[in-house]
């Protein structure tokens, strides 16, 4: 099992560009947290959907991480997201992935989407990864 502490090394090399910080990881489950502010605010001071849909990507691409090992090359191969309700705007996206499956090639993980103190979801999605055959790394 990969540890939260290498997955945010990973993620800090190789993925610097995501504002989200990984709470967990362990047993097919993730934990990430991506922060809000004016830059994440779509007209009418909600929370865009495409933040939202980076979240549930990044939860499932931890919890699957979490699973098989540093596993660079496993990427998304579908991501259907539903919008619940109104996310706070003035709060974190907190978004818990909890993997379905994982097969030699494929996992499917579903994920709860909350404004940061609220347990209430504000979004539900589930993801498909595709495992590369060569896990370089794992």
């Amino acid at each position: 099992m990969t540890t939260q502490a290498e997955i945010t090394a990973f993620l800090a090399a190789e993925f610097p560009q995501t504002p989200c910080t990984v709470e967990a990881v362990g047993q097919g489950k993730a934990t990430v947290r991506h922060p809000i502010g004016e830059n994440e605010l779509r007209p009418g001071g909600t929370v865009s959907g495409p933040v939202m849909m980076a979240a549930a990507d990044v939860a499932l691409y931890v919890a699957l991480l979490g699973v098989i090992g540093i596993v660079p090359l496993a990427v998304t191969t579908s991501l259907n997201i539903n919008f619940l309700r109104k996310p706070a705007a003035d709060r974190d996206i907190v978004a818990r992935c909890e993997l379905l499956k994982v097969g030699r090639s494929l996992a499917v993980g579903e994920v709860a989407l909350f404004s940061d103190g609220d347990d209430q979801p504000v979004a539900h999605a589930v993801g498909t990864y595709a495992i590369p055959a060569e896990r370089s790394g794992a």
